[in-house]
């Protein structure tokens, strides 16, 4: 079955196909990427109304502090239903464009140290174990890959529209 992005989770899932999301959540090559673009091509918006190179790092960031929080919880056995949240909500209210690409690419990195290190922290109990976030049920494995999916979606955006 092919997903479409407005599919959610399962569209980032199916974004990673056979790769192993603990390799890419490791990988350099996105940060790489980001440290060639020059400020101004990190303020480029390729149509009105869609967000600059800086939201989306912003969103990216954000998006995967939500995400590790939501499996922090589920790798605890909390199975409580969480919302979903507005993305245009948290880039419209963030700083994202006052702040350098340098300052964004560092927090990125920053969130994804984190996240790498939850990682390394579970077990594979508790990568299975079962969460409900919005309208799905997803394993704590799951969630990661659709965290890092999700990033793969963007990158894949910025590339083919934006540089």
């Amino acid at each position: 079955m092919e997903y479409k992005v407005q599919d959610g989770f399962p569209y980032y899932i199916e974004l990673l196909g056979t790769a192993d999301y603990s390799q890419l959540f490791t990988s350099q090559d996105n940060f790489a990427l980001l440290e060639t673009i020059s400020e101004e091509q990190a303020k480029y918006r390729y149509a009105a109304g869609k967000w600059n190179i800086k939201q989306i790092i912003g969103h990216i960031t954000d998006h995967e502090r939500i995400m590790t929080y939501r499996a922090l919880r589920f790798s605890r056995k909390d199975t409580t239903q969480l919302s979903g949240y507005d993305q245009n909500l948290f880039v419209d209210n963030s700083r994202f464009d006052e702040l350098s690409l340098k300052q964004l690419i560092t927090d990125f990195k920053n969130v994804r140290a984190a996240t790498n290190s939850f990682i390394g922290s579970l077990s594979e109990l508790q990568l299975n174990l079962i969460g409900y976030a919005w309208k799905y049920e997803l394993t704590v494995k799951e969630f990661l890959k659709a965290t890092v999916g999700h990033e793969v979606h963007h990158f894949k955006i910025i590339k083919e529209l934006y540089l």
